[in-house]
């Protein structure tokens, strides 16, 4: 999935939560939906859209389904913000002279 859909999945703030849990420790759809006061149906449309967007990633144990952070995606997302963030002199400059 591209960089604006991974912003869209986590623009939401339950995404946002389950994301933040998720970062604690990995945790089945039950554990996460009993945080929530959503319907079972609702927090499974949350991760399925966090998996789409690759946010997450699923963990199989016996009969349960473990969720956990994909943090190389998140990685990406550093990298290309903090490109942003750089001091460039020269751009700058630029930037002033056309103001």
């Amino acid at each position: 999935m591209g960089m604006s859909e991974t912003l869209k999945a986590i623009s939401d703030p339950v995404r946002r939560k389950i994301i933040e849990m998720l970062r604690k420790e990995k945790m089945t759809a039950g554990d996460i939906a009993n945080k929530f006061n959503l319907t079972n149906s609702t927090v499974s449309y949350h991760l399925s859209y966090l998996k789409k967007a690759d946010l997450i990633k699923e963990e199989k144990y016996k009969k349960y389904i473990y969720y956990k952070l994909n943090t190389s995606v998140f990685e990406e997302i550093l990298v290309w913000i903090y490109q942003f963030g750089k001091d460039d002199k020269k751009g700058d400059n630029n930037n002033e002279e056309k103001n």
